[in-house]
Protein backbone atom coordinates (compact mmCIF):
# COMPACT_ATOMS: atom_id res chain seq x y z
CA UNK A 1 0.00 0.00 0.00
CA UNK A 2 1.22 3.26 -0.90
CA UNK A 3 1.58 6.52 1.15
CA UNK A 4 1.10 9.67 -1.08
CA UNK A 5 1.06 13.23 0.12
CA UNK A 6 -0.59 16.10 -2.09
CA UNK A 7 -1.71 19.93 -1.98
CA UNK A 8 -5.35 18.94 -2.89
CA UNK A 9 -7.04 15.77 -3.80
CA UNK A 10 -10.41 15.87 -5.52
CA UNK A 11 -12.81 12.69 -4.54
CA UNK A 12 -14.30 11.98 -8.21
CA UNK A 13 -13.29 12.51 -11.03
CA UNK A 14 -16.78 13.82 -13.11
CA UNK A 15 -17.21 17.25 -14.47
CA UNK A 16 -16.73 18.70 -10.97
CA UNK A 17 -13.64 16.74 -10.01
CA UNK A 18 -11.64 16.61 -13.01
CA UNK A 19 -12.26 20.27 -13.85
CA UNK A 20 -11.18 21.43 -9.79
CA UNK A 21 -8.07 19.27 -10.60
CA UNK A 22 -7.18 21.06 -13.81
CA UNK A 23 -7.59 24.80 -11.68
CA UNK A 24 -5.43 23.49 -9.04
CA UNK A 25 -2.71 22.01 -11.42
CA UNK A 26 -3.05 24.95 -13.38
CA UNK A 27 -2.13 27.43 -9.75
CA UNK A 28 0.82 25.33 -9.22
CA UNK A 29 -0.97 22.91 -6.59
CA UNK A 30 0.35 19.12 -6.36
CA UNK A 31 -2.89 17.87 -7.72
CA UNK A 32 -4.89 13.72 -7.51
CA UNK A 33 -7.86 12.70 -8.12
CA UNK A 34 -9.21 9.48 -6.50
CA UNK A 35 -11.94 8.09 -8.67
CA UNK A 36 -13.29 4.51 -8.19
CA UNK A 37 -15.27 4.05 -11.88
CA UNK A 38 -14.82 6.06 -14.86
CA UNK A 39 -12.83 9.85 -15.27
CA UNK A 40 -15.83 12.15 -16.56
CA UNK A 41 -17.81 10.82 -14.15
CA UNK A 42 -21.75 9.92 -14.57
CA UNK A 43 -22.27 12.92 -17.05
CA UNK A 44 -19.83 11.93 -19.10
CA UNK A 45 -19.70 8.16 -19.41
CA UNK A 46 -23.98 7.68 -18.62
CA UNK A 47 -25.08 11.31 -18.79
CA UNK A 48 -25.14 14.61 -20.58
CA UNK A 49 -23.02 13.17 -23.44
CA UNK A 50 -24.07 9.40 -24.04
CA UNK A 51 -28.00 10.85 -24.01
CA UNK A 52 -27.19 13.61 -26.49
CA UNK A 53 -25.56 11.09 -28.97
CA UNK A 54 -29.00 8.94 -28.77
CA UNK A 55 -31.24 11.71 -28.73
CA UNK A 56 -29.40 13.22 -32.31
CA UNK A 57 -29.75 9.80 -33.89
CA UNK A 58 -33.44 9.66 -32.75
CA UNK A 59 -33.48 13.76 -34.11
CA UNK A 60 -31.85 12.69 -37.36
CA UNK A 61 -34.31 9.42 -37.64
CA UNK A 62 -37.56 12.16 -37.67
CA UNK A 63 -36.11 14.19 -40.20
CA UNK A 64 -35.07 11.17 -42.70
CA UNK A 65 -38.75 9.85 -42.18
CA UNK A 66 -39.85 13.69 -43.54
CA UNK A 67 -37.22 13.67 -46.49
CA UNK A 68 -40.19 14.59 -48.59
CA UNK A 69 -40.67 17.97 -46.68
CA UNK A 70 -36.90 18.97 -47.79
CA UNK A 71 -37.73 18.07 -51.29
CA UNK A 72 -35.75 15.00 -50.82
CA UNK A 73 -36.45 11.24 -50.97
CA UNK A 74 -35.85 8.28 -48.36
CA UNK A 75 -37.53 5.46 -48.59
CA UNK A 76 -37.87 2.37 -45.96
CA UNK A 77 -36.04 4.64 -43.33
CA UNK A 78 -35.39 2.62 -40.24
CA UNK A 79 -33.02 2.45 -37.39
CA UNK A 80 -30.54 -0.34 -36.24
CA UNK A 81 -30.75 -0.31 -32.29
CA UNK A 82 -27.96 -2.17 -31.08
CA UNK A 83 -25.59 0.53 -33.45
CA UNK A 84 -27.44 3.45 -32.35
CA UNK A 85 -26.30 2.10 -28.67
CA UNK A 86 -23.23 1.34 -30.06
CA UNK A 87 -22.05 5.27 -31.77
CA UNK A 88 -23.51 6.25 -27.88
CA UNK A 89 -20.83 4.32 -26.17
CA UNK A 90 -18.12 5.28 -28.44
CA UNK A 91 -18.51 8.57 -27.90
CA UNK A 92 -18.16 8.48 -24.06
CA UNK A 93 -15.70 6.02 -24.32
CA UNK A 94 -13.78 8.67 -26.26
CA UNK A 95 -14.26 11.34 -24.13
CA UNK A 96 -13.34 9.33 -20.94
CA UNK A 97 -10.48 8.71 -23.07
CA UNK A 98 -9.89 12.55 -24.02
CA UNK A 99 -10.06 13.67 -19.74
CA UNK A 100 -7.30 10.81 -18.88
CA UNK A 101 -5.75 12.64 -21.37
CA UNK A 102 -5.80 16.13 -19.97
CA UNK A 103 -4.33 14.20 -15.98
CA UNK A 104 -1.31 13.30 -17.76
CA UNK A 105 -1.23 16.34 -19.27
CA UNK A 106 -2.03 18.48 -16.76
CA UNK A 107 0.60 16.52 -14.70
CA UNK A 108 -2.42 15.16 -12.30
CA UNK A 109 -2.07 12.09 -10.31
CA UNK A 110 -4.68 9.69 -10.85
CA UNK A 111 -5.57 6.68 -7.79
CA UNK A 112 -7.95 4.33 -8.68
CA UNK A 113 -10.10 3.06 -5.93
CA UNK A 114 -12.61 4.51 -3.23
CA UNK A 115 -11.58 7.06 -1.13
CA UNK A 116 -12.93 7.06 2.75
CA UNK A 117 -12.12 10.16 5.25
CA UNK A 118 -10.32 9.04 7.85
CA UNK A 119 -9.47 12.35 9.07
CA UNK A 120 -9.74 15.95 8.07
CA UNK A 121 -6.38 15.90 5.46
CA UNK A 122 -6.39 12.04 5.30
CA UNK A 123 -8.02 9.30 3.15
CA UNK A 124 -7.52 6.25 2.69
CA UNK A 125 -8.34 4.26 -0.88
CA UNK A 126 -9.83 1.20 -1.55
CA UNK A 127 -9.99 -1.54 -4.04
CA UNK A 128 -12.23 -4.09 -4.90
CA UNK A 129 -12.10 -4.47 -0.58
CA UNK A 130 -8.16 -4.05 -0.44
CA UNK A 131 -6.47 -0.86 0.94
CA UNK A 132 -4.21 0.28 -2.09
CA UNK A 133 -3.08 3.71 -0.71
CA UNK A 134 -3.04 6.38 2.38
CA UNK A 135 -3.48 9.69 0.96
CA UNK A 136 -2.44 13.16 2.38
CA UNK A 137 -3.73 16.53 1.55
CA UNK A 138 -3.55 19.85 2.63
CA UNK A 139 -7.01 20.21 1.18
CA UNK A 140 -9.77 18.21 0.28
CA UNK A 141 -12.44 18.22 -2.59
CA UNK A 142 -15.22 16.09 -2.44
CA UNK A 143 -16.95 15.63 -5.88
CA UNK A 144 -18.49 12.60 -5.22
CA UNK A 145 -21.39 13.48 -7.66
CA UNK A 146 -25.11 11.43 -7.41
CA UNK A 147 -26.97 8.77 -8.06
CA UNK A 148 -30.86 7.87 -9.18
CA UNK A 149 -33.27 7.52 -6.44
CA UNK A 150 -35.29 4.47 -5.42
CA UNK A 151 -38.05 4.39 -3.88
CA UNK A 152 -39.06 0.94 -1.67
CA UNK A 153 -41.83 0.59 -3.68
CA UNK A 154 -40.42 1.87 -7.25
CA UNK A 155 -36.53 -0.05 -7.69
CA UNK A 156 -35.03 -0.95 -10.69
CA UNK A 157 -33.71 -4.62 -11.45
CA UNK A 158 -32.02 -3.25 -14.66
CA UNK A 159 -34.55 -5.74 -16.86
CA UNK A 160 -38.36 -4.54 -16.69
CA UNK A 161 -37.78 -1.67 -14.42
CA UNK A 162 -34.58 0.48 -15.96
CA UNK A 163 -32.52 3.77 -14.44
CA UNK A 164 -31.35 5.97 -17.12
CA UNK A 165 -28.02 3.45 -16.76
CA UNK A 166 -30.04 0.55 -18.57
CA UNK A 167 -32.25 2.94 -20.09
CA UNK A 168 -28.96 4.14 -22.35
CA UNK A 169 -27.96 0.85 -23.20
CA UNK A 170 -31.23 -1.33 -24.07
CA UNK A 171 -31.03 -4.70 -25.49
CA UNK A 172 -34.06 -4.46 -27.39
CA UNK A 173 -36.82 -1.87 -28.74
CA UNK A 174 -39.78 -1.51 -26.29
CA UNK A 175 -42.98 -1.32 -27.61
CA UNK A 176 -44.29 0.31 -24.74
CA UNK A 177 -43.01 2.46 -21.86
CA UNK A 178 -43.84 4.64 -18.76
CA UNK A 179 -41.63 7.29 -17.81
CA UNK A 180 -42.16 8.06 -14.11
CA UNK A 181 -40.91 11.29 -13.47
CA UNK A 182 -41.01 14.56 -16.18
CA UNK A 183 -38.13 16.23 -15.19
CA UNK A 184 -34.83 16.68 -17.51
CA UNK A 185 -34.25 13.34 -17.59
CA UNK A 186 -37.53 11.49 -18.04
CA UNK A 187 -38.53 13.92 -20.82
CA UNK A 188 -35.12 13.13 -22.94
CA UNK A 189 -35.61 9.40 -22.61
CA UNK A 190 -39.64 9.55 -23.46
CA UNK A 191 -38.84 11.46 -26.60
CA UNK A 192 -35.80 9.36 -27.47
CA UNK A 193 -38.31 5.92 -27.03
CA UNK A 194 -41.24 8.13 -28.46
CA UNK A 195 -39.63 8.52 -31.67
CA UNK A 196 -38.28 5.47 -31.97
CA UNK A 197 -41.72 4.72 -32.15
CA UNK A 198 -42.31 2.97 -28.63
CA UNK A 199 -45.94 4.07 -26.65
CA UNK A 200 -45.21 6.16 -24.61
CA UNK A 201 -46.68 7.06 -21.20
CA UNK A 202 -45.20 10.07 -18.51
CA UNK A 203 -46.49 10.07 -15.52
CA UNK A 204 -45.76 13.17 -13.12
CA UNK A 205 -46.53 13.57 -9.65
CA UNK A 206 -47.09 17.37 -9.74
CA UNK A 207 -49.98 19.32 -12.07
CA UNK A 208 -47.51 19.95 -14.76
CA UNK A 209 -44.44 18.34 -17.10
CA UNK A 210 -41.24 19.96 -16.67
CA UNK A 211 -42.29 21.50 -13.30
CA UNK A 212 -39.42 23.93 -12.66
CA UNK A 213 -39.18 25.69 -16.50
CA UNK A 214 -42.04 28.55 -16.84
CA UNK A 215 -45.67 27.13 -16.85
CA UNK A 216 -46.22 28.71 -20.41
CA UNK A 217 -43.14 26.70 -21.75
CA UNK A 218 -44.50 24.28 -19.93
CA UNK A 219 -47.64 23.21 -21.69
CA UNK A 220 -45.81 24.61 -24.78
CA UNK A 221 -43.89 21.15 -24.86
CA UNK A 222 -46.82 19.46 -23.35
CA UNK A 223 -48.82 19.91 -25.99
CA UNK A 224 -46.11 19.07 -28.79
CA UNK A 225 -45.36 15.81 -26.86
CA UNK A 226 -49.34 15.37 -27.10
CA UNK A 227 -49.15 15.98 -30.79
CA UNK A 228 -46.18 13.65 -31.05
CA UNK A 229 -48.30 10.73 -29.48
CA UNK A 230 -46.91 10.85 -26.23
CA UNK A 231 -49.51 10.51 -23.44
CA UNK A 232 -49.01 12.64 -20.31
CA UNK A 233 -50.47 11.36 -17.01
CA UNK A 234 -49.83 14.48 -14.35
CA UNK A 235 -51.11 15.01 -10.56
CA UNK A 236 -50.57 10.88 -9.99
CA UNK A 237 -48.16 8.77 -8.97
CA UNK A 238 -47.17 5.19 -9.64
CA UNK A 239 -47.94 3.18 -6.12
CA UNK A 240 -47.20 -0.13 -7.53
CA UNK A 241 -45.20 -2.36 -10.28
CA UNK A 242 -46.21 -5.95 -11.10
CA UNK A 243 -43.64 -7.98 -12.57
CA UNK A 244 -44.30 -10.22 -15.23
CA UNK A 245 -42.41 -12.57 -17.27
CA UNK A 246 -42.02 -9.86 -19.99
CA UNK A 247 -44.07 -6.96 -18.93
CA UNK A 248 -45.27 -4.84 -16.06
CA UNK A 249 -48.45 -3.95 -14.23
CA UNK A 250 -48.20 -0.38 -13.56
CA UNK A 251 -50.86 0.50 -10.72
CA UNK A 252 -51.16 4.60 -11.17
CA UNK A 253 -53.44 6.66 -8.53
CA UNK A 254 -54.41 10.44 -9.12
CA UNK A 255 -54.62 13.16 -6.08
CA UNK A 256 -57.90 11.24 -4.62
CA UNK A 257 -56.52 8.16 -4.89
CA UNK A 258 -58.98 6.50 -7.62
CA UNK A 259 -56.51 4.12 -9.65
CA UNK A 260 -55.64 2.77 -13.08
CA UNK A 261 -53.65 0.04 -14.45
CA UNK A 262 -51.52 0.33 -17.25
CA UNK A 263 -49.37 -3.04 -18.38
CA UNK A 264 -45.72 -1.79 -20.09
CA UNK A 265 -43.15 -3.80 -21.74
CA UNK A 266 -40.60 -1.44 -19.83
CA UNK A 267 -40.89 1.35 -17.23
CA UNK A 268 -37.78 4.15 -16.47
CA UNK A 269 -37.52 5.48 -13.00
CA UNK A 270 -36.73 9.30 -13.34
CA UNK A 271 -37.64 10.83 -9.73
CA UNK A 272 -34.86 12.80 -8.67
CA UNK A 273 -31.02 12.07 -6.93
CA UNK A 274 -29.35 11.46 -4.07
CA UNK A 275 -25.63 12.18 -3.34
CA UNK A 276 -23.36 9.61 -2.75
CA UNK A 277 -22.53 10.29 0.74
CA UNK A 278 -22.58 6.97 2.39
CA UNK A 279 -19.22 4.78 3.88
CA UNK A 280 -16.89 7.83 3.24
CA UNK A 281 -16.77 8.94 6.91
CA UNK A 282 -18.09 12.21 6.20
CA UNK A 283 -20.71 12.97 9.42
CA UNK A 284 -18.03 11.29 11.79
CA UNK A 285 -15.84 13.80 11.08
CA UNK A 286 -18.06 16.44 11.28
CA UNK A 287 -19.78 16.88 7.68
CA UNK A 288 -23.15 17.99 7.43
CA UNK A 289 -25.40 16.14 5.46
CA UNK A 290 -28.92 16.88 4.92
CA UNK A 291 -31.42 14.61 2.97
CA UNK A 292 -28.45 13.25 0.92
CA UNK A 293 -26.74 15.92 0.39
CA UNK A 294 -23.60 17.75 1.29
CA UNK A 295 -23.81 21.29 3.24
CA UNK A 296 -21.69 24.24 2.07
CA UNK A 297 -21.36 27.45 1.95
CA UNK A 298 -21.61 29.78 -1.03
CA UNK A 299 -17.47 28.49 -1.74
CA UNK A 300 -17.86 25.02 -1.54
CA UNK A 301 -16.67 25.25 2.08
CA UNK A 302 -17.82 22.34 4.33
CA UNK A 303 -17.31 24.13 7.69
CA UNK A 304 -14.39 21.48 8.45
CA UNK A 305 -10.99 22.69 7.95
CA UNK A 306 -9.47 21.72 4.60
CA UNK A 307 -12.48 20.21 3.04
CA UNK A 308 -14.72 21.55 0.59
CA UNK A 309 -17.52 20.00 -1.68
CA UNK A 310 -18.67 20.85 -5.12
CA UNK A 311 -21.06 19.35 -7.75
CA UNK A 312 -24.52 17.04 -7.48
CA UNK A 313 -23.16 16.20 -4.26
CA UNK A 314 -24.29 19.01 -2.69
CA UNK A 315 -27.91 19.53 -4.14
CA UNK A 316 -29.70 20.95 -6.67
CA UNK A 317 -29.38 22.45 -9.37
CA UNK A 318 -27.59 19.23 -10.31
CA UNK A 319 -25.88 20.21 -13.71
CA UNK A 320 -22.34 19.13 -15.14
CA UNK A 321 -21.42 23.05 -15.70
CA UNK A 322 -22.81 24.20 -12.03
CA UNK A 323 -20.12 21.42 -10.76
CA UNK A 324 -17.36 22.57 -13.18
CA UNK A 325 -18.26 26.08 -12.15
CA UNK A 326 -18.39 25.28 -8.74
CA UNK A 327 -15.04 23.60 -8.17
CA UNK A 328 -13.22 26.14 -9.85
CA UNK A 329 -14.53 28.47 -7.54
CA UNK A 330 -13.67 26.04 -4.27
CA UNK A 331 -10.13 26.31 -5.62
CA UNK A 332 -9.88 29.85 -6.32
CA UNK A 333 -11.02 30.30 -2.78
CA UNK A 334 -8.13 27.97 -1.64
CA UNK A 335 -5.63 30.03 -3.16
CA UNK A 336 -7.36 33.48 -2.69
CA UNK A 337 -7.15 32.41 1.21
CA UNK A 338 -3.37 31.41 0.66
CA UNK A 339 -2.50 34.80 -0.63
CA UNK A 340 -2.00 32.98 -4.70
CA UNK A 341 -1.24 36.43 -6.64
CA UNK A 342 -3.26 35.08 -9.73
CA UNK A 343 -6.43 35.18 -7.68
CA UNK A 344 -7.80 38.88 -7.56
CA UNK A 345 -11.32 38.80 -8.76
CA UNK A 346 -13.59 35.81 -7.09
CA UNK A 347 -16.87 35.77 -6.81
CA UNK A 348 -19.48 33.21 -5.44
CA UNK A 349 -21.73 31.39 -7.68
CA UNK A 350 -25.07 33.02 -8.85
CA UNK A 351 -27.09 29.76 -9.46
CA UNK A 352 -30.36 32.15 -10.42
CA UNK A 353 -27.38 32.68 -13.72
CA UNK A 354 -27.54 29.03 -14.28
CA UNK A 355 -28.98 27.90 -17.72
CA UNK A 356 -31.08 24.72 -17.53
CA UNK A 357 -31.54 22.56 -20.81
CA UNK A 358 -33.58 19.71 -21.86
CA UNK A 359 -33.08 17.86 -25.15
CA UNK A 360 -36.13 16.07 -26.48
CA UNK A 361 -37.54 17.60 -29.11
CA UNK A 362 -38.72 20.53 -29.02
CA UNK A 363 -35.91 21.82 -26.78
CA UNK A 364 -36.86 23.42 -23.77
CA UNK A 365 -33.90 26.03 -22.17
CA UNK A 366 -34.06 28.72 -19.32
CA UNK A 367 -32.14 31.16 -17.34
CA UNK A 368 -33.30 33.18 -14.48
CA UNK A 369 -36.62 33.56 -12.79
CA UNK A 370 -40.27 32.52 -14.34
CA UNK A 371 -42.95 35.00 -15.21
CA UNK A 372 -44.84 33.30 -11.74
CA UNK A 373 -41.50 33.46 -9.34
CA UNK A 374 -40.58 36.99 -10.84
CA UNK A 375 -44.37 38.26 -9.68
CA UNK A 376 -44.31 36.36 -6.45
CA UNK A 377 -40.14 37.83 -5.32
CA UNK A 378 -42.84 40.80 -6.02
CA UNK A 379 -41.88 42.57 -9.26
CA UNK A 380 -43.69 44.56 -11.81
CA UNK A 381 -43.56 42.69 -14.96
CA UNK A 382 -42.73 43.88 -18.87
CA UNK A 383 -43.48 39.61 -20.70
CA UNK A 384 -42.12 39.64 -24.66
CA UNK A 385 -43.35 36.50 -26.61
CA UNK A 386 -41.59 35.60 -29.99
CA UNK A 387 -42.94 32.44 -31.73
CA UNK A 388 -40.86 30.28 -34.23
CA UNK A 389 -43.29 30.64 -36.86
CA UNK A 390 -42.36 34.52 -37.49
CA UNK A 391 -38.91 33.59 -37.84
CA UNK A 392 -37.28 32.58 -41.70
CA UNK A 393 -34.30 31.10 -40.51
CA UNK A 394 -36.75 28.92 -38.61
CA UNK A 395 -38.98 28.04 -41.31
CA UNK A 396 -36.11 27.72 -43.58
CA UNK A 397 -34.81 24.60 -41.39
CA UNK A 398 -38.45 23.16 -40.80
CA UNK A 399 -38.31 23.96 -37.60
CA UNK A 400 -41.20 26.67 -37.45
CA UNK A 401 -42.72 25.10 -34.05
CA UNK A 402 -41.67 27.30 -30.52
CA UNK A 403 -41.28 29.99 -28.70
CA UNK A 404 -38.75 32.55 -26.43
CA UNK A 405 -40.05 34.24 -23.63
CA UNK A 406 -38.69 36.98 -22.07
CA UNK A 407 -39.28 38.33 -18.50
CA UNK A 408 -38.22 42.00 -17.45
CA UNK A 409 -38.88 44.05 -14.28
CA UNK A 410 -40.49 46.68 -15.54
CA UNK A 411 -38.88 49.49 -13.46
CA UNK A 412 -35.57 49.03 -14.26
CA UNK A 413 -35.09 46.75 -17.24
CA UNK A 414 -33.25 43.99 -15.32
CA UNK A 415 -33.95 40.93 -17.43
CA UNK A 416 -35.32 38.36 -14.64
CA UNK A 417 -35.31 35.91 -17.13
CA UNK A 418 -36.01 33.99 -20.06
CA UNK A 419 -37.33 30.96 -21.35
CA UNK A 420 -37.30 29.09 -24.40
CA UNK A 421 -39.02 25.81 -26.46
CA UNK A 422 -37.85 24.99 -30.10
CA UNK A 423 -35.42 23.89 -32.17
CA UNK A 424 -31.83 24.68 -30.70
CA UNK A 425 -32.31 26.58 -27.52
CA UNK A 426 -30.14 24.49 -25.95
CA UNK A 427 -27.58 26.67 -28.03
CA UNK A 428 -29.41 30.02 -28.17
CA UNK A 429 -30.22 30.27 -23.67
CA UNK A 430 -26.56 31.61 -23.21
CA UNK A 431 -27.00 34.58 -25.08
CA UNK A 432 -29.40 35.83 -22.30
CA UNK A 433 -27.15 33.38 -19.27
CA UNK A 434 -24.27 36.48 -20.55
CA UNK A 435 -26.82 39.20 -20.27
CA UNK A 436 -27.73 38.20 -16.84
CA UNK A 437 -24.06 37.83 -15.76
CA UNK A 438 -23.76 41.52 -17.29
CA UNK A 439 -26.68 42.71 -15.60
CA UNK A 440 -27.99 43.70 -18.83
CA UNK A 441 -31.05 45.99 -19.22
CA UNK A 442 -33.89 45.91 -21.95
CA UNK A 443 -31.92 48.78 -23.45
CA UNK A 444 -28.69 46.73 -24.55
CA UNK A 445 -30.83 43.81 -25.46
CA UNK A 446 -32.22 46.04 -28.34
CA UNK A 447 -29.77 47.93 -29.15
CA UNK A 448 -27.27 45.02 -29.80
CA UNK A 449 -27.27 43.99 -33.50
CA UNK A 450 -28.67 40.29 -34.18
CA UNK A 451 -26.92 38.88 -37.37
CA UNK A 452 -29.67 37.81 -40.24
CA UNK A 453 -31.14 34.91 -40.58
CA UNK A 454 -31.13 33.38 -38.05
CA UNK A 455 -32.58 31.64 -34.57
CA UNK A 456 -30.98 34.04 -32.54
CA UNK A 457 -33.08 37.06 -33.66
CA UNK A 458 -36.08 35.91 -31.87
CA UNK A 459 -34.24 36.69 -29.23
CA UNK A 460 -34.30 40.47 -30.05
CA UNK A 461 -37.89 40.32 -31.11
CA UNK A 462 -38.96 38.99 -27.93
CA UNK A 463 -37.37 41.75 -25.97
CA UNK A 464 -39.03 43.97 -28.70
CA UNK A 465 -42.46 42.89 -27.77
CA UNK A 466 -42.03 42.77 -24.11
CA UNK A 467 -42.07 46.57 -24.53
CA UNK A 468 -44.67 46.81 -27.43
CA UNK A 469 -41.80 46.94 -30.17
CA UNK A 470 -41.86 43.61 -31.76
CA UNK A 471 -41.31 44.29 -35.84
CA UNK A 472 -42.09 40.91 -37.30
CA UNK A 473 -44.88 39.70 -35.43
Amino acid sequence: MSQQKFDIVVVGGGPGGYVAAIRAAQLGYQTAVIEREHLGGICLNWGCIPTKALLRSAEVFHTMKHAADFGLSAENVDFDLSQVVKRSRKIAGQLNSGVKHLMKKNKIAVIDGFARLEKPGKLKVEKDGKAVADVEARHIILATGARARELPHLKADGELVWTYKHAMTPKEMPKSLLVIGSGAIGIEFASFYNELGADVTVVEMLDRILPVEDEEISAFAAKSFKDQGMKLITSASVTKLDKKKKSVVCTIEDKKGRPQTLEVDRVILAIGITGNVENMGLEENGIKVEKGHVVTDEWGYTGIKGIYAIGDLTGAPWLAHKASHEGVIAVEKIARDEGHKEIRDLHPLDKSNIPGCTYCRPQVASVGLTEKAAKEKGYTVKVGRFPFIGNGKAIALGEAEGMIKTVFDEKTGELLGAHMVGAEVTELIQGYAVARTLETTESELMHTVFPHPTLSEMMHESVLDAYGKALHF
